[in-house]
C-alpha cells in the first residue's frame, strides 16, 4: 500500500485524538506521591497500550504507525510524509535556538514546556544528537539545560552548546575538546580590537548609560544590556542610545589600530549604510552621519567589514565578529559529535539563526521557525519547508520530526 495510502487509513480507522491524549497524559505526568494519582495513571497506560496494539494488529508496519498515530496529530504525520517524500531521509541532529524559539516570553514564562523538553529528551534517547545554538553565555545556557534536560543528558557526550551566537562550543565528555575557544582562531589585530573595546565600553560610557546598562558576562562578544525590563519603553531609549555609544567606541578603538582619524564618525556612516535598524536609530536622534561611505577609508572599511554591531530593539545592542557565527559553532560542534553527514532540524527565529539556516538549506537540513520571527526567517521558512509553528508550540515541530524519522521505516 502507498505511504499516504497507509496514513490516511490509520487516521480513518482509528481514534487517534483518543490515542494522543492518552499518550501525553503519561508522557507528561508530574511525579507525584499520591496513590489515587498513580492509579489513574496506570490506568490510562493500560489502555494506551491497548489501544497501540489493535493499530500493531491491522497494519503490516503496525508498530511504527502506532507510534506515529500517538504522538502526532493527522496534519503534522502528513507534514513528516511530505518532508521525507522531498528530502529522502530522517533528521539526524538538532540545532535550536532557545530564547523565543524553544521558550517564549510571550506565553510559556520564559520557560521551555514541559512537552517540548519532552520531545528533546525522547528524539535524543533515539541517537539524535543535540546542539543548543545560543547568542547568551555558556553559564546560563548550562544552567537552564541542566535544569530542564537533566545532567545525565547533558554530559551524555551527544549534547553541544554553540554560546555567544558562534564564540565557542562546549561538548561535554570530549576531554580537550570539551570547550572549544573560537575566538582564538581570531588574528591577533582583530583580539585585540574587540578587548580593548571590552576594557572600555563601561569606564567610558556617559553617566546615563552607564547607570542604565549592564555588560553581560560574554567570554568575547561585547553586549550592552538594558537594566530596565527587556521591551519596555525605558528599555528602548537607553538601549538605543547605547547603540550610538557603542558603534562610536567602536570606530575610536578600531582608528586607534588602523591609525585613521575620525573613526567615530567613519563608524557611524559604515553601520548606517549596512544595516536599516541601526540607521533607524541614528535617525531618530537625530545621529546620522552626512558623509559618504564610499569615501570610507579603505583601512577602516577591511576592519568594518569584519564585525558585526547587532540591535535588539528594547533588549540589547551588541559587536561581534561576523566570522564567529553560529554556523561556524555548529559545525565546530559537529565536528566533535562526529556528526558528518548531517541532516538536522535548525529552529530559531532571528537573524543569527537566519545563517544556519541557509547553510543547512544546502542539503544539509530543515529550518522551522516561531510566527513571530523576523520577516527575513519567516521568509525563509514558508520558501522552502513551511515549518511555522505558534509562540511557544515547539513541540509541534518536534512531532512532526518523531513522526519523520519513524515514517523512514516504511521504505
Amino acid at each position: 500500500m502507498d505511504r499516504y495510502d497507509l496514513l490516511y487509513d490509520l487516521y480513518e480507522s482509528f481514534d487517534t485524538d483518543g490515542l494522543r491524549d492518552h499518550q501525553r497524559f503519561v508522557d507528561v505526568f508530574p511525579p507525584v506521591d499520591s496513590r489515587v494519582a498513580l492509579e489513574q495513571y496506570q490506568a490510562i497506560d493500560t489502555e494506551l497500550d491497548r489501544r497501540k496494539g489493535e493499530i500493531r494488529d491491522a497494519f503490516d508496519h503496525g508498530e511504527t504507525l502506532c507510534e506515529v498515530a500517538a504522538h502526532a496529530t493527522r496534519e503534522e504525520a502528513f507534514t513528516a510524509l511530505d518532508l521525507l517524500t522531498k528530502h529522502g531521509r530522517g533528521v539526524n541532529v538538532l540545532v535550536l535556538d532557545v530564547d523565543e524559539t524553544l521558550r517564549s516570553a510571550g506565553g510559556t514564562d520564559n520557560e521551555i514546556p514541559r512537552e517540548t523538553l519532552h520531545y528533546l529528551t525522547e528524539l535524543h534517547e533515539e541517537g539524535v544528537p543535540i546542539v543548543i545554538c545560543t547568542g547568551q553565555t555558556l553559564e546560563n545556557v548550562k544552567g537552564f539545560a541542566i535544569q530542564g534536560l537533566g545532567s545525565e543528558l547533558v554530559h551524555s557526550g551527544t549534547l553541544s552548546i554553540v554560546y555567544e551566537a558562534g564564540t565557542g562550543a562546549f561538548t561535554p565528555g570530549h576531554g580537550t575538546d570539551t570547550k572549544k575557544l573560537l575566538y582564538e582562531r581570531l588574528d591577533e589585530g582583530m583580539q585585540n580590537v574587540f578587548y580593548g573595546l571590552r576594557s572600555r565600553v563601561l569606564p567610558e560610557a556617559p553617566d546615563g548609560i552607564r547607570a542604565g546598562c549592564h555588560l553581560q558576562g560574554n567570554e568575547f562578544n561585547v553586549t550592552l544590556k538594558p537594566n530596565a525590563e527587556t521591551g519596555s519603553r525605558e528599555a528602548r531609549d537607553i538601549i538605543d542610545r547605547a547603540l550610538c555609544y557603542l558603534v562610536d567606541l567602536l570606530g575610536t578603538v578600531v582608528a586607534e589600530e588602523t591609525d585613521v582619524e575620525d573613526g567615530s564618525e567613519w563608524a557611524r556612516t559604515f553601520y548606517a549604510a549596512v544595516d536599516p535598524e541601526i540607521r533607524g536609530v541614528l535617525e531618530r536622534r537625530g545621529e546620522l552621519p552626512k558623509r559618504d561611505s564610499a569615501e570610507l577609508p579603505a583601512a577602516l572599511t577591511e576592519v568594518f567589514e569584519r564585525i558585526d554591531v547587532a540591535y535588539y530593539e528594547a533588549d540589547a545592542a551588541e559587536v561581534g565578529s561576523l566570522e564567529l557565527n553560529k554556523v561556524v559553532g555548529v559545525e565546530a560542534a559537529f565536528e566533535v559529535l562526529g556528526v558528518d553527514d548531517p541532516f538536522a532540524l535548525v529552529m530559531g527565529d532571528s537573524k543569527s539563526d537566519l545563517r544556519v539556516m541557509e547553510w543547512a538549506a544546502d542539503g544539509k537540513g530543515i529550518a522551522a521557525a516561531p510566527d513571530h520571527a523576523s520577516r527575513a526567517v519567516l521568509d525563509h521558512v514558508i520558501r522552502t519547508d513551511e515549518l511555522v509553528f505558534d509562540r511557544g508550540e515547539a513541540a509541534a515541530i518536534l512531532r512532526i520530526i518523531y513522526a519523520l524519522n519513524r515514517l523512514t521505516a516504511l521504505d
